[in-house]
């Protein structure tokens, strides 16, 4: 399915998020806070993100949401270790996304198309047979944020996340609008949070 066709959203707010922790995946990170407790005390500063576009018909020359969600992590100070486009092929994104979270590198993984309700549209079918762990706030935030934009439409958009191998997994619509609302606005300000307590436990 065309990537762009999930959702229609109008969405053109910056984020300005910042933050100054050091990156290790698979454990908390280092504390800069004056306590060790504090709420935020083991979020990853330098997030590696993987990224794969769900569609059979773009490219990398000609993907507005994948290079919207390349932006908002750039410009917040984190690393893009993987970008791909992907065929709407369960098994196809279950194996690229595997593959992202065994990646040391990987703290993030983030999708964006195949959230609709055609046939084609196989993203969530795939990506969350995998979670270990679901974080259904995710998909009720977007949804929420989304309605004021498309309305009820927002009915068929069906953006979730989850974690898997102690990595947090976020799957967006295909447009560029919805792309950039949901990466600026909702996984950007969190994903050092969420990643960090993914891992914590784990030394």
């Amino acid at each position: 399915m065309d990537a762009n066709s999930d959702t229609d959203h109008t969405h053109t707010e910056e984020h300005t998020e910042n933050t100054n922790h050091s990156h290790h995946h698979g454990a908390g990170g280092d504390d800069d806070h004056d306590h060790n407790h504090t709420h935020h005390a083991h979020d990853v500063g330098t997030l590696g993100v993987a990224i794969f576009t769900v569609s059979s018909s773009r490219s990398l020359t000609d993907d507005a949401a994948g290079d919207a969600i390349v932006a908002a992590f750039e410009s917040a100070g984190h690393t893009i270790i993987t970008r791909e486009i992907v065929d709407d092929d369960v098994h196809r994104i279950q194996s690229v996304v595997e593959t992202a979270v065994s990646d040391a590198d990987t703290d993030i993984v983030v999708t964006t198309g195949g959230t609709g309700i055609t046939p084609d549209d196989v993203t969530i079918e795939a990506v969350s047979d995998q979670y270990d762990k679901s974080l259904p706030g995710f998909g009720e935030l977007f949804r929420r944020r989304s309605e004021a934009e498309i309305g009820t439409r927002v009915l068929g958009t069906r953006a979730t996340a989850g974690i898997i191998d102690a990595v947090p997994v976020f799957c967006l619509p295909g447009s560029e609008n919805a792309a950039t609302l949901g990466s600026t606005e909702l996984i950007v300000p969190e994903a050092p949070h969420l990643a960090g307590l993914a891992t914590r436990d784990e030394t």
